[in-house]
């Protein structure tokens, strides 16, 4: 039995449907339970009962493997990175509680506990928590995850779509290496089967500065696009005008000045198969077509009668 964190969500998803393919079962543990469930009755679901740990403990108990999702892209009420970095150490020391036998934790390349950036210092405290457990662990660091139920990828195409511009924050010469959602939760699968601590990165097969991705991307969606350039801050800003029409969170600080620190890189010899360039050409006549609200996905969502 395995738990996944998160399965009816974006990465979670992936590594649950990746587990049952391969013929094991899994259970799920999300913020939603009441969410309509992709996978039916072959994934049962359960609260994540941070404030009730006893309940966490019996909802792990008899798993053999955690792969944990749970993390936040933005501080929003009363969800905030610490408030996360608590709510993971909880999962962890119930799990450990429960006899878990290892635990798959989903990162992000180059975290930094004393980084000026909230969500990759929160990053490097989550995995110090695990660390610190007397726990069989593989902390996964992705780079920049893509994939056709992407928020990032889907709004950066939707953008593009929508208007006559593409603003590249800076020079737009750093770099990123985009890995595909599906590479991830093979890489994830594989490291649940692995014995021994673990620390890899998960890395696509192409290196991009940002403008050369964006502009490969507008080949496709609209070859006429022009990106003038821009400071970040001000593209920040813009973001947040375009946010406040939309009712979401388009881009944070942190997003964009780890893209310009070229925090989504890594010094790892490429683990993905999966070709940005190609999926893009195939996928040119799906994404974008619509808004992906980060807000409407994760804060805003409430069942309706028939989702239950």
């Amino acid at each position: 039995m395995n738990v996944v964190t998160g399965a009816f969500g974006y990465i979670g998803r992936y590594i649950t449907r990746q587990l049952l393919d391969s013929g094991q079962e899994v259970k799920t543990i999300t913020t939603h339970p009441d969410k309509p469930n992709p996978f039916g009755e072959a994934v049962q679901a359960f609260p994540y009962d941070f404030d009730r740990p006893e309940r966490l403990v019996e909802s792990l108990r008899g798993v053999e493997v955690l792969y944990n999702t749970y993390w936040i892209r933005f501080e929003h009420g009363l969800a905030t990175f610490s408030g996360a970095v608590q709510n993971t150490r909880t999962l962890f020391e119930c799990a450990q509680h429960a006899g878990v036998r290892r635990i798959v934790h989903i990162s992000v390349t180059n975290p930094d506990p004393d980084c000026d950036l909230p969500y990759y210092r929160g990053k490097a405290l989550q995995e110090r928590s695990l660390q610190e457990l007397d726990l069989s662990y593989s902390i996964v660091r992705p780079t920049l995850v893509f994939g056709v139920e992407d928020i990032l990828v889907n709004n950066i195409a939707w953008l593009m779509r929508t208007f006559p511009l593409f603003p590249i924050f800076g020079s737009g010469e750093y770099r990123l290496q985009p890995v595909f959602v599906g590479d991830l939760a093979q890489i994830a699968v594989e490291e649940g089967g692995a014995a021994g601590d673990k620390v890899i990165d998960a890395v696509g097969p192409e290196t991009f500065t940002y403008e050369g991705m964006v502009q490969l991307m507008g080949s496709y969606l609209k070859p006429n696009l022009s990106y003038p350039h821009m400071p970040a801050w001000l593209g920040v800003g813009l973001g947040k005008i375009i946010g406040l029409a939309v009712g979401d969170v388009i881009l944070t600080h942190d997003e964009a000045q780890g893209l310009m620190e070229e925090r989504l890189t890594s010094s790892q010899p490429p683990n993905g198969s999966t070709k940005f360039s190609e999926w893009i050409a195939s996928h040119k006549d799906e994404i974008g077509l619509s808004y992906t609200s980060e807000m409407k996905r994760h804060f805003n969502w409430m069942p309706r009668p028939d989702d239950k």
